[in-house]
């Protein structure tokens, strides 16, 4: 039996609703908007048109170039013909130019196709390219976020050139692609290679909280090249994001503990921090032994002061502590 609509679909599943012609149209509504959303999504985490145009035509003649020295491609001579090539020949003439750099100095140099400058501007600075393995993390509004493998780690946000972003799934997924600058933006080259895997809750937390690291540390990252000198956080930017889970507070016990003993000036920071973990837990037990509502004070996870209003409590940590103890305490509301 074939099913032409998705009211046929219904009907023949014999779901019991009163009015199945609503339920199809209601359902048939909710699809059409995600496809919608889905390809709104898309169009803005790609290069608009224009610039995916100029890319290609840069970014191949560069191909042709390279082809021109080592003749991987028969039949290659103008960036169009790119098109009509074998998808694995193109990927060992991008191994080819990626192995060698220098090969985009000597096109500059020598400018066969006899761009302008800005153009030229544009092919030099892909001497910045980075080729590795990412995980895929999420898709944000304009791009996606590639987060790589280094120690601290990095996040990306990535435009495509005409990447069908909705396709891949069952985010994160290990990938391996070439990065490279495009004006302000930062592109992959047009393909990469995608990992059947999938990961279980206890790692994707990991992968999650090495995000949350690369965010704390430097953002997310969206030209090349990068310094992470000029980019990187403060400290005290990086102790929140170490602090900001108890799996990142696990794995980077050590560089908590180094950051504040060469820098007690971060133990504010870190009390401030901690105060709210320990908050949320003290708020729970409070309720259960019927507080329901309360100003309380906490230093080193102790309770050491509670009133019914905060300038009440702020009075008894005056008295309680001397003036170099009361930075380290956190005072929340329960209500």
């Amino acid at each position: 039996m074939e099913y032409t609509t998705l009211l046929d679909v219904i009907r023949c599943l014999r779901v019991r609703f009163v009015d199945a012609e609503r339920l199809a149209r209601e359902l048939h509504y909710i699809l059409l908007i995600r496809f919608k959303y889905s390809k709104r999504l898309c169009k803005a985490m790609n290069l608009p048109d224009n610039e995916r145009r100029q890319f290609l035509r840069l970014y191949n003649s560069l191909l042709v170039y390279v082809n021109n020295k080592y003749k991987i491609v028969q039949n290659l001579s103008h960036y169009k013909d790119i098109f009509d090539q074998d998808p694995e020949e193109i990927e060992r003439l991008k191994e080819r130019l990626y192995s060698d750099p220098g090969q985009i100095d000597s096109y500059v140099q020598e400018n066969p196709a006899g761009f302008s400058d800005e153009e030229l501007k544009i092919i030099s600075s892909w001497r910045h390219f980075i080729k590795g393995r990412f995980y895929l993390i999420r898709f944000m509004k304009s791009y996606a976020v590639f987060l790589d493998e280094s120690h601290p780690p990095r996040a990306y946000g990535v435009k495509g050139l005409a990447m069908q972003w909705d396709l891949v799934t069952n985010l994160p997924r290990i990938i391996e692609a070439t990065l490279i600058p495009f004006k302000d933006k930062i592109i992959f080259d047009g393909a990469f290679s995608c990992y059947n895997l999938f990961f279980g809750p206890e790692m994707k937390r990991n992968i999650l909280d090495r995000f949350r690291q690369a965010k704390a540390g430097y953002g997310i990252i969206t030209s090349l090249p990068f310094s992470p000198e000029e980019s990187a956080s403060s400290d005290s930017e990086r102790l929140r994001g170490f602090l900001s889970s108890q799996e990142s507070r696990d794995i980077h016990w050590q560089e908590i503990e180094e950051m504040i003993r060469k820098d007690p000036g971060l133990l504010p920071v870190y009390s401030q921090e901690m105060g709210k973990v320990h908050a949320r837990r003290y708020r729970k037990r409070l309720r259960e032994i019927g507080i329901k509502e309360g100003w309380f004070a906490t230093i080193d996870g102790i309770i050491i002061a509670g009133g019914a209003a905060q300038e009440e409590v702020e009075k008894a940590v005056a008295v309680l502590l001397p003036p170099e103890k009361r930075k380290l305490v956190y005072i929340f509301h329960l209500k």
